[in-house]
């Protein structure tokens, strides 16, 4: 069974049909951020450039903000599954660089959260 999520980020003058963006595997950028490939989605569109990019395991997520930084990114939005230690870490990595959000779960979707993740959990340890 796979899973699906959506990310939703503020895009002013969005169309949020015809800019969405879904990724099966389709690959618009690649890096390699300690020795880990890292495939990224850039959305380009009126003067605003939106990366999405996927990090494979969370302590990764800071050397990734630190290289987006670098690379002009202006705000990192780490996505709610990411832990609070993690995010944090991210925030400590960019140095006050850039601002840094963490989206996270508000307490009527903790119960919800917690069975995406088990069941993610459960369709990755299958397709092992």
């Amino acid at each position: 069974m796979s899973t699906s999520w959506a990310y939703l980020y503020g895009q002013p003058g969005a169309d949020p049909v015809a800019d969405r963006v879904v990724v099966d595997r389709v690959v618009v950028d690649r890096v390699v951020v300690d020795r880990v490939v890292v495939d990224r989605v850039v959305v380009d569109r009126a003067g605003q450039r939106t990366s999405l990019v996927p990090v494979p395991d969370e302590s990764l997520a800071a050397s990734i903000a630190v290289e987006l930084v670098e690379e002009g990114v202006g705000l990192i939005e780490p996505c709610g599954g990411f832990s609070l230690p993690a995010a944090a870490r991210v925030i400590e990595a960019v140095g006050g660089r850039v601002p840094v959000g963490h989206v996270t779960f508000g307490a009527e979707s903790v119960a919800g959260a917690a069975a995406y993740s088990a069941q993610f959990d459960a369709s990755q340890a299958g397709a092992s």
